[in-house]
């Protein structure tokens, strides 16, 4: 996440000076799509290179150049994820960046309960069941990984979780009865937290625009940063940041509010459910 937003940075400052990616690139000895892979996050910064592109963009002063300079420093830094090497895809460290870095997210799920509000019983269950050849200690690992993303949204200054979650997901027996019956309650008592808002979409609700399946929205405090939306699949996830593509599901998110129950009837509706357990 810093390497975005380090990399939008620069590429304001270049675009207020009419400088060209290929003017840019001459600049740090590389190509016009280095620069753009620069100022899009997707590569690591070379404190040398963030100096030269500084002086060419006319920041001299050295008080403005100093937080830049750090920033690149810190964007090298590996997250607290990082120790999670073993059990963590490569295409996950990158949404981890963004979820960390993230003042909202909206998510939609048709399956399961969202990691963020799963309990230890369900994460186990949940894993096993994507993982079913992993050992005892894999497992753990990886339900490591989910508790420890979970303790920011509990902690002050945590930021808003607004889950929209099918009917199914809260049927769906996963892990057995008991386990079960412990998330949902679990659920209520997570609605209840001032910085998350949990919806049903009942299935008397018909179809809906989000049919295609399950997706987050998320949205960033610092200025110039745009929403992204994230889709993960089996053994990959895409990263959506464009415009129409942000647009067209934050559309989506938003009929699936108006479709799905009221979250004053969120608590109401997991008690029914947990009586008929």
């Amino acid at each position: 996440m810093l390497r975005i937003l380090l990399g939008a940075q620069l590429r304001r400052l270049r675009e207020s000076r009419g400088i060209s990616t290929e003017q840019a690139g001459y600049e740090i000895r590389g190509s016009h799509s280095k620069i753009s892979r620069m100022e899009l996050g997707r590569v690591g910064f070379k404190e040398r290179d963030v100096s030269d592109l500084l002086t060419l963009y006319g920041v001299n002063d050295a008080e403005e150049r100093a937080p830049l300079l750090e920033l690149a420093k810190e964007a090298n830094t590996p997250g607290w994820w990082h120790r999670y090497g073993d059990v963590l895809p490569s295409w996950f460290e990158v949404y981890l960046g963004l979820e960390e870095a993230a003042s909202l997210l909206r998510t939609y799920e048709l399956q399961f309960v969202p990691g963020l509000l799963q309990t230890e019983d369900y994460a186990h269950a949940v894993v096993r069941l994507g993982y079913s050849d992993a050992s005892d200690e894999e497992v753990e690992r990886r339900v490591q990984l989910r508790t420890t993303r979970q303790r920011r949204f509990t902690s002050p200054g945590a930021p808003t979780l607004w889950a929209v979650l099918d009917e199914a997901v809260v049927r769906r027996p996963l892990g057995g009865r008991d386990v079960m019956r412990r998330q949902l309650e679990h659920l209520i008592a997570m609605s209840e937290l001032p910085n998350v808002t949990l919806q049903i979409v009942p299935f008397g609700a018909g179809g809906h625009a989000a049919a295609g399946g399950p997706f987050t929205i998320l949205r960033f405090a610092e200025p110039g940063l745009s929403d992204v939306v994230y889709l993960e699949q089996l053994t990959s996830a895409l990263y959506l940041d464009k415009p129409t593509d942000v647009d067209t599901y934050m559309r989506a998110m938003n009929n699936l509010c108006i479709t799905a129950a009221r979250p004053d009837d969120t608590a109401r509706l997991l008690t029914g459910i947990l009586k008929e357990l």
